[in-house]
Formats: C-alpha cells, sequence, structure tokens
C-alpha cells in the first residue's frame, strides 16, 4: 500500500488584503468555568468564515455585547446544547446548508480528505425499490488492493440485504456504515426487470487506512481515425497530482487527438488539484482566470479583485505542465459528480468546448476548508502546526466558506449542470469500466467520431441512487479549497 501523507487540504495563505489587517474580530470570551471549550471554538471560527455568517440570527456579529450579561448570555447560549454536534446543526448551520460537517477527531477528517479511511473497497450505489421502504445496492466498482478486491464481487452485481436483514430506508445506515467491520452482503439477480434475492453471499471486512488511487483507469483507444483518451479518475486528490500528470503526459505522448474525462462517480475535492487537471487539458496562460472566489461580505470586501482570482498553472511541483492544449473535452457525469467535478467543467466552459455525456450532477458551488482550534493561525488547519492546536480540543468542522464562479462570473448550478448528451446508467447493461463498448463511453466515442452505427442507447431501467458507499465520506460532495492566494494574515 502507497505511503501517503496527511492531505494538506486547507492551508490558505493569505497576504496582503486591502488594509494590511485581516484578522480575527474582537470577541467575547465564555465563562472560564463553563465547559463550552469546543462550542466557543465553532462560534468564532463560523462567526469569521462561514458563507451564511450574515443570514445566521445567532452568528451576527453583535449578538452578544462585549460586556458582564453579554459574557454571562454567550456563555449560556454555547451551554445551550451540551453535545457540539448538536450545537452546530442547531446553532449555527443555515438552514439551506446541506454540505457543512464535523468530526470529533481532526486528525480522522484530514486522513479522509487525503482518501485514507477505513473501507472494505465496495463502490456502490444505492437505490429505492418503487412504491416500498426497501432499498438495494449497485456495485460500481472494486477499489484495487482492497479486501473487496478478493471476494466475488463485481460490477453490477446488487444485493438487498446484510447479515440476513432486508435493507430499507430505515436500517441501511446502520447495516452498511455502522460499527461492524465485517458483514454479508445478501446478493440478488436483476431478471427481466425485477430484483430478486438470490442464495449468494459475501463476506466483506473494513480495512484501516485503505489508500485509494483516485485514477482508476488510464488507456487510449484508436477508433476511425481518431486517437481517444480516457481517464477514469474517482476523487480529486492532492496527493495525486504527480500520477495525474504522469497519465496525461503518458496520454499526450501516445498522440491522443481527444479525451474522456470519466467523473461518474467523483464526488469532489481539491480545488488545486481540479486546477491542475484543467491546465494539463486546456493550457498553462497563467494569466487567464480559473476562478473567482466570492467570500461572506466580512471577508469579501478585505479583498481586492485580483487577489480573489485563481489562475490556470504552468507546473505541479517542480514539474512544467506539458499541455494537451485542447479545445474539446469529454465528460461522463451522473447525479454522484459533484463539486470539483462541477468545478471543472465550469471552470473549462468559457475556453473550449465541454460535452457532457450521462445524467445532471449533483449541484455543489461552494468551497469549504478545515477549520480547527487553532485561534492564532484564524483557526485554519495547516499541518506543520499541529502542535498548536488545542491539546483539550480536538474537534475540526468543514463549514462551506465560499463560492467559485468561472471567469465570466457564473456559479449558480445549485440544481446540477445539465447534460449535452443525456444517458443514464441502466441496472440490464451497465458495462465494463473502460471498455469501448460501456454505455456512457462508448456514447462519447460516437460523438467524437461522427460514427453512429446501429448501437441503440435506449436506458431500459434507469439507475437514480438515493445513497452511495460514498455518502458518509468527507470528501463527498465537496469543493475542499487548496489553493494558495497572494493574500497572508
Amino acid at each position: 500500500m502507497k505511503n501517503i501523507l496527511v492531505l494538506v487540504v486547507t492551508v490558505i495563505i493569505f497576504s496582503c488584503a486591502k488594509d494590511d489587517d485581516l484578522s480575527l474580530p474582537n470577541t467575547i470570551d465564555p465563562d472560564g468555568s463553563a465547559e463550552v471549550e469546543v462550542q466557543d471554538f465553532m462560534w468564532k471560527s463560523m462567526n469569521f468564515w462561514y458563507f451564511w455568517q450574515s443570514n445566521v440570527d445567532d452568528l451576527a456579529d453583535d449578538r452578544f455585547m462585549n460586556s458582564t450579561e453579554g459574557r454571562a448570555e454567550y456563555t449560556a447560549f454555547l451551554d445551550s446544547e451540551d453535545n457540539p454536534a448538536a450545537f452546530f446543526e442547531n446553532k449555527l448551520q443555515f438552514i439551506e446548508d446541506r454540505f457543512s460537517f464535523y468530526n470529533a477527531d481532526y486528525r480522522e477528517l484530514t486522513n479522509s480528505l487525503a482518501g485514507i479511511s477505513k473501507s472494505n473497497g465496495l463502490e456502490f450505489g444505492l437505490v429505492r425499490f418503487q412504491d416500498s421502504d426497501d432499498v438495494f445496492g449497485v456495485v460500481r466498482y472494486i477499489i484495487p488492493n482492497s479486501n473487496a478486491a478478493t471476494a466475488d464481487i463485481q460490477r453490477g452485481e446488487l444485493f438487498t440485504g446484510v447479515n440476513g436483514i432486508t435493507l430499507t430506508l430505515n436500517n441501511y445506515l446502520n447495516l452498511l456504515f455502522g460499527a461492524n467491520d465485517t458483514y454479508t452482503l445478501n446478493m440478488a439477480d436483476f431478471v427481466n426487470g425485477s430484483v430478486a434475492p438470490s442464495d449468494k453471499e459475501v463476506i466483506l471486512t473494513k480495512e484501516e487506512a485503505l489508500a485509494e488511487n483516485p485514477i482508476l483507469i488510464s488507456k487510449s483507444f484508436e477508433i476511425s481515425g481518431e486517437n481517444i483518451g480516457y481517464i477514469m479518475y474517482n476523487q480529486f486528490t492532492n496527493e495525486y497530482d504527480d500520477e495525474l500528470y504522469t497519465e496525461i503526459e503518458a496520454l499526450k505522448s501516445a498522440g491522443i487527438t481527444n479525451l474522456v474525462m470519466d467523473l461518474r462517480y467523483n464526488p469532489g475535492g481539491s480545488v488545486n488539484t481540479t486546477r491542475l487537471l484543467a491546465s494539463m487539458i486546456y493550457g498553462t496562460n497563467t494569466s487567464d482566470v480559473f476562478l473567482r472566489k466570492r467570500y461572506n461580505d466580512k471577508l469579501q470586501e478585505q479583498f481586492s479583485d485580483s487577489q480573489l482570482e485563481v489562475y490556470f498553472a504552468d507546473k505541479v511541483g517542480t514539474k512544467n505542465i506539458n499541455s494537451l492544449s485542447f479545445t474539446k473535452l469529454y465528460v461522463l457525469t451522473t447525479s454522484s459528480s459533484a463539486s470539483a467535478s462541477e468545478l471543472l467543467i465550469n471552470s473549462l466552459e468559457p475556453y473550449i468546448d465541454v460535452i457532457q455525456i450521462g445524467d445532471v450532477t449533483r449541484g455543489k458551488n461552494e468551497f469549504s476548508t478545515t477549520l480547527v482550534d487553532d485561534r492564532d493561525n484564524s483557526y485554519l488547519y495547516t499541518p506543520t502546526r499541529v502542535d498548536k492546536i488545542n491539546p483539550t480540543n480536538q474537534w475540526a468542522i468543514q463549514p462551506l466558506i465560499g463560492r467559485n464562479e468561472n471567469s465570466e462570473g457564473f456559479s449558480d448550478f445549485t440544481n446540477g449542470l445539465q447534460p449535452d448528451i443525456l444517458l443514464k446508467e441502466d441496472y440490464d447493461n451497465l458495462g465494463i469500466l473502460g471498455d469501448q463498448n460501456e454505455p456512457l463511453l462508448a456514447r462519447a466515442i460516437q460523438a467524437i467520431t461522427g460514427q453512429t452505427g446501429k448501437r441503440d442507447f435506449t436506458v431500459k431501467y434507469p439507475i437514480n441512487i438515493i445513497s452511495s458507499s460514498k455518502m458518509l465520506s468527507p470528501i463527498n460532495g465537496k469543493m475542499i479549497d487548496d489553493t494558495v492566494y497572494d493574500l497572508e494574515f
């Protein structure tokens, strides 16, 4: 297994705000005798960073007066919820916020953002039976070198139960994502449009620190005079930027004339990795705007427009990017494609023709960062400062702190990005990932070559998932802000 350093996902380096003084506001402290240390950290960091700070009355700058009475009121407010998780959800989180979250241990959170997790390696989608609360699972892919990779299970197989218990809306969380490291899947068959339990059982065991290389497949095809590159990329993880660079270089050396990026199961990840990939595809003009950031009003007004712009890159680390310089990109999507996947599409749209094939994306246009109890660093998690984190408070929060716009100012894809060519996945014809006959890839190849042939892309049994194996992953639906700004506290 590859050794991976803890992900540097949330280092935001700021310098030269308009008044050279971007610091935390003076806030009142609680009564020292109250056990509200975690809640105090949550309130102060959210008051400063949260995108919807002005929409949450309890986060207002003048919510608590700087007086003896104000201190007592603030302490009582923090103490109104014994559980920090409940305090975060009930007191601080904006009602329309679908993606901010927290973890009682910042190390667990940052490892998960790095693609390191406790997992059996089975990636699946969950679907609700029509007119029923029962659900069933559809195997999407298997993580290489995982426990599932050694089991008798593969893409396209179905399961309806765990440990002999039928999966339902009420129990699937506990059965599939609960404390049990080992469980038995009760498999099923898909026959004549119906899902029917079978006698097959598959035992799977979760492993600590399973690292997933997000590049599942990278290959090329020569078809009808076109040299087509294909990458199935399942998470924007910056630990694998060098590997992504290497794969793009290999495809360029192979002489590809078109590229298909398969992001159908990619839930998001690093903003900077997205920027690097976009630069590898489009170009390395570092004066071209990749995105513009929009923070809450309190932060936004302290920066000039140029300080909020992120540009295309010309290097990955110390290596020069030898861009493909394509004017067209084909992207495969489903409803599980979110966040950084959508950012790639949206930020490239002003510059090249992005052909989206598949289903409507999830609709996640905000970015987040990891905040910990390190007040002197404005609560930002920085791996080189872990010794500065309050040793009696290991909580971390991952709030949405801003929204990314493309160079034309567009960011309104809350309802998802609509495909140019609609094609849902089909239970009856999932195909083999990376095979040129797999329906979504085949449709992209058809669009590239212009040869329609006699292939019928009718979807008989469309897959509409309600959840997936990544639902509890911190990366799910997240756009992690790890770009380096020309700004400093």
